[in-house]
């Protein structure tokens, strides 16, 4: 039983990652580079995808060649470099892959607790509002790729299906 939950959430949260992926790669070079919000946008998913895959969050930081947090409170380089971007989202793949098909019982029902502690849960949980934000936010790019291009990538039924 736990193997098949194992491989049905990998199958869900990837194709949510590969729905990102396909945004970012729909966004057109004149498109990517003269919108922030897009770049913006890509970055915030993949820092809390990152930052939510992490099993001690506290302390967290992203891959240092962004140069840039979250958390900070300083405004983000204005455009975001899609290859670094596009670099990041497969190292963040890589990461929930491997977390959540080794995922046992035992490694589930550890607690998730950000430094703050304003968010407590198991790290299934976690899990599950990780994919929810990360599809949130594929969304909100596809939204604004239809603004800007009137176009959007297609539904991804599973991970690895494009």
């Amino acid at each position: 039983m736990i193997q098949n939950l194992r491989v049905e959430l990998w199958a869900q949260f990837g194709a949510a990652i590969d729905m990102l992926e396909n945004s970012i790669l729909i966004a057109e070079d004149e498109v990517w580079n003269s919108s922030a919000d897009i770049s913006h946008q890509a970055f915030h998913t993949l820092f809390f995808l990152d930052y939510y895959l992490s099993l001690n969050p506290v302390g967290f930081k992203p891959p240092e060649i962004f140069g840039y947090s979250e958390f900070e409170d300083f405004p983000p380089p204005s455009i975001f470099d899609r290859n670094e971007i596009l670099g990041y989202l497969q190292q963040c793949r890589q990461k929930a892959s491997d977390l959540i098909l080794n995922l046992d019982e035992v490694q589930a029902e550890k607690r998730w607790i950000n430094e703050s502690k304003t968010m407590n849960f198991s790290i299934f949980e976690i899990l599950l509002y990780n994919l929810r934000h990360v599809q949130h936010h594929a969304a909100q790019l596809n939204l604004l790729l239809r603004q800007k291009i009137n176009q959007a990538p297609s539904w991804v039924f599973r991970a690895g299906e494009k």
